[in-house]
């Protein structure tokens, strides 16, 4: 049973989530502000934390920038409908996924079970084998990378972008493939959420020896993941 964290300050929706979360398998602890969120968060004993971004005093934005500070643990977070800016912030910041309010209970659902399989993923069929391109070293069982043998600090999700690159290095792989085996769902129209996962990892990797970035945007299509 993953144990999750909910973190909103519309007590009524927290209820309501939490009845039906539990329903589906899943074990809740609820908070309803942005210290807490980040005290329990970083505790070490939950799977995944479900974070609303409208909070009074600290809001959700700056609870997951404090989160990341000191963790990688999985954020799903709850945006309103339409808001685009808190939406592209919370990606930047290092947020997996979000969701847009009001949601689908069953919705939410698939899309924390989508993020906690690319967190804890099936090693069989050789999945688990040691990944290198270039600079690049992915090992894929212990979730971890690294560049030129320096370690990366990757989210769950921009692991999972990384390693389909990787597993395809040197091809071009359109933004609806990444979407759906990096963040679990098909992108929808005008999602940015893969530009700002692959800005994130750009930032974090190194270039290579000409000054290129080792990720290549392919224009109107998706992204390459090159070694020299």
């Amino acid at each position: 049973m993953s144990k999750l964290l909910l973190v909103d300050d519309d007590i009524e929706l927290t209820n309501m989530l939490r009845e039906y979360l539990e329903r589906e398998g899943f074990s809740i602890t609820a908070v309803h502000d942005g210290e807490s969120a980040v005290r329990e968060a970083l505790n070490g004993d939950y799977a995944l934390v479900v974070l609303d971004v409208m909070m009074p005093g600290m809001s959700g934005i700056e609870a997951l920038s404090r989160i990341r500070t000191h963790s990688q643990i999985p954020v799903l977070m709850l945006t309103a409908r339409g808001d685009d800016i808190d939406r592209i912030i919370g990606l930047e910041l290092g947020a997996d996924d979000y969701v847009p309010k009001p949601c689908m209970p069953r919705e939410l659902a698939a899309r924390i079970r989508a993020i906690l399989r690319r967190a804890n993923p099936d090693t069989a069929n050789n999945q688990h084998e040691p990944l290198q391109v270039g600079g690049l070293t992915l090992l894929p069982e212990k979730r971890q990378a690294s560049w030129q043998n320096q370690p990366l600090e990757l989210t769950s999700t921009e692991f999972n972008l990384l390693e389909v690159l990787a597993r395809r290095a040197g091809q071009t792989v359109s933004k609806n493939d990444l979407s759906t085996h990096g963040l679990g769902r098909t992108l929808t129209r005008y999602d940015r959420s893969i530009d700002v996962h692959m800005s994130s990892i750009r930032h974090k990797l190194g270039n290579l020896p000409d000054g290129r970035s080792c990720i290549q945007t392919i224009r109107g299509i998706g992204y390459q993941l090159v070694g020299e």
